[in-house]
């Protein structure tokens, strides 16, 4: 990988992480209209890193009041007795069925689900839900006015996020809305939930990428995860900013837009729906294998 896909992937990963796009999606893309190698779904996830510390960072006055809240309310046994206490809660609760089903369905999510198929499918069914959600959602409550049942169901909505196209920040934002949430209460909740299910993705696929005998060299992992750091800070501020005013509509149409250019790039030949993914993982019918060993010898 040279240096120049590993900053336009690490810019492309930070500024569709927290816009409600799909950065696997893009991350799939890009490669593919460029005429580069697909990196893997281990190289995006190690570059989430780099989105992950822009969270950090940028709410970092937040994570360190819902952290201290989380072990006070222990250390007092009333571990729900503050606002910042239950959002701690939710969070983790929130975060375990995407943790259960990335293990259930590790194989396909990083082979058969990322074929462009499967994402332009994704990018199209999740906008047209998002937009009859932004339409019937009342758009009134707030972070203090979440429940258990908010914090399991959003976690569910970010579930679907690992089925590449679908957006984890757009599912999240997307469950959040459908339960009445203001927009940018709803943004504020993705961007805090993604932490710990990013941060433990990046660290278990950087083992495996580390292990490969075919990986991107340290300086790429570096210079991407940096890139998506400086531009996922930016995705951040701005969305923050946009949706106090503004509705979801606009992202609604560039999925659906998007969507529908990938299937018709598709059936033209333009595109290859799998072309890049060498690391699928498929295999060979019985005697078939020692049948192409003959024939290749």
């Amino acid at each position: 990988m040279s240096l120049l896909e590993a900053i336009v992937l690490g810019l492309v990963q930070g500024l569709t992480e927290f816009l409600p796009i799909s950065s696997t999606a893009h991350l799939r893309i890009a490669p593919e209209l460029f005429g580069w190698k697909d990196p893997g779904a281990a190289y995006s996830a190690v570059i989430q890193l780099g989105t992950v510390a822009a969270v950090l960072i940028y709410f970092r006055k937040d994570i360190v009041a819902l952290t201290a809240a989380f072990f006070r309310g222990l250390a007092r046994r009333e571990p729900f007795g503050t606002l910042e206490s239950r959002l701690a809660w939710f969070v983790l609760v929130g975060t375990l069925p995407i943790g259960v089903c990335g293990l259930a369905f590790k194989k396909l999510i990083e082979n058969e689900f990322r074929s462009l198929y499967v994402i332009a499918g994704s990018l199209i069914v999740l906008a047209l839900i998002l937009f009859v959600v932004e339409r019937a959602a009342s758009h009134k409550r707030t972070l203090a006015d979440m429940t258990w049942k908010d914090g399991i169901l959003i976690g569910l909505f970010q579930a679907l996020a690992l089925i590449p196209g679908s957006s984890r920040s757009g599912t999240t934002m997307t469950g959040g809305l459908a339960l009445g949430l203001k927009r940018e209460d709803a943004a504020r909740y993705s961007f805090l939930l993604s932490i710990p299910a990013t941060t433990l993705a990046g660290i278990f696929e950087l083992k495996h990428l580390l292990e490969a005998t075919e990986r991107p060299s340290a300086l790429s992992l570096w210079v991407g995860t940096l890139v998506a750091f400086g531009s996922g800070m930016a995705a951040i501020a701005w969305l923050l900013s946009y949706l106090r005013s503004r509705t979801m509509l606009v992202f609604v149409v560039y999925r659906v837009a998007l969507g529908v250019l990938l299937l018709v790039l598709l059936q033209m030949g333009k595109l290859s729906p799998r072309s890049g993914l060498e690391n699928i993982d498929v295999q060979p019918e019985p005697g078939k294998q020692q049948i192409e060993k003959q024939v290749t010898d």
